[in-house]
């Protein structure tokens, strides 16, 4: 796949149509009050290039990653309950038979793609597993704490006619949890000595751009590296059912800006979770963004949003 970055749907975070990504152009400002709070159902994958950004405003398929079904395959979590700060989750996709699936699209480099959050969205974890003869995929997962996570699969398998999806399943870490408020919204996120500014809107219904802007240092970072085929992987996530979308940008780059188009399926709290790669590493930011109260959206740290863990 051409590493100038085509855009994909992590069918992620849901949350929102958090669609199609385009170059990035001009200038946009801080996140600021949506013009209109039109709901609009969330989307799992989002469409290829600026006709599909066109196609999803015109109306977004419903969100992915809310349910274990779908469509005829089932994620099968044979690891529901993972020791905290470490252990290793095992799962598998199965078609309607029962069969565990072995054939799957290639996608931005990858047959899958596995996110784990917490249900606090204080944690974030994108992870690599590697898949067995029979179907069977596991991966390291450093869930440093006790308490409610949710795990998403995004795939596409290689069966005639067969779209897209992105399935979520409960995983629960053993243990006394106290779950952290929603961590709130700043104009700059850092992580590592790198500064990540968020700028556009976020609009419940309409499409808007969100611009991230990567520096270190007060310099702007132009050499960027590609991850995943991209220079940028968005992953954003609705608070409270954590509904889930994963979009790539198709132009720009290699930085310092990653921009991206999205949609909010309804006014309501987000969080966005940026991977960029610099110096052979990869790196998260995280941001807290509101669509339709008016307020500002931001980002901040990120509590323990990093996290990359290859099989």
């Amino acid at each position: 796949m051409n590493t100038g970055v085509k855009i994909t749907a992590f069918a992620a975070a849901l949350a929102a149509t958090f669609g199609t990504a385009y170059g990035v152009g001009k200038g946009v400002g801080p996140v600021g009050e949506p013009r209109k709070a039109e709901h609009a159902q969330a989307t799992g994958h989002a469409g290829h290039g600026k006709a599909g950004a066109a196609e999803e405003g015109a109306a977004a398929p419903a969100a992915g990653g809310l349910q274990v079904s779908e469509n005829g395959y089932t994620l099968a979590l044979e690891t529901p309950r993972p020791a905290a700060g470490g252990g290793v989750l095992t799962f598998s996709i199965k078609d309607a038979s029962g069969k565990k699936v072995t054939a799957y699209k290639t996608e931005h480099g990858k047959e899958l793609h596995f996110i784990v959050a917490s249900r606090d969205l204080t944690v974030f974890r994108h992870l690599h597993p590697v898949r067995a003869a029979d179907g069977t995929w596991s991966t390291p997962a450093d869930l440093p704490a006790a308490g409610a996570y949710k795990a998403f699969a995004d795939f596409t398998p290689a069966a005639k006619g067969a779209k897209a999806v992105t399935l979520g399943a409960d995983v629960s870490v053993p243990g006394a949890y106290a779950p952290q408020p929603l961590p709130a919204a700043a104009p700059t996120a850092t992580v590592d000595g790198y500064q990540v500014r968020l700028g556009g809107t976020l609009d419940p219904g309409k499409p808007g751009e969100l611009r991230l802007t990567v520096t270190k240092g007060g310099k702007p970072v132009t050499d960027l590296e590609p991850y995943l085929g991209a220079y940028g992987h968005l992953v954003a996530l609705r608070e409270g059912d954590l509904a889930y979308l994963h979009v790539h940008p198709n132009e720009g780059g290699p930085g310092p800006d990653v921009s991206f188009t999205a949609t909010a399926p309804s006014a309501g709290a987000y969080r966005l979770f940026l991977d960029f790669q610099h110096e052979g590493k990869v790196r998260t930011a995280a941001f807290t963004v509101r669509a339709g109260s008016g307020s500002a959206g931001t980002g901040e740290a990120g509590h323990d949003a990093g996290g990359h863990a290859h099989g």
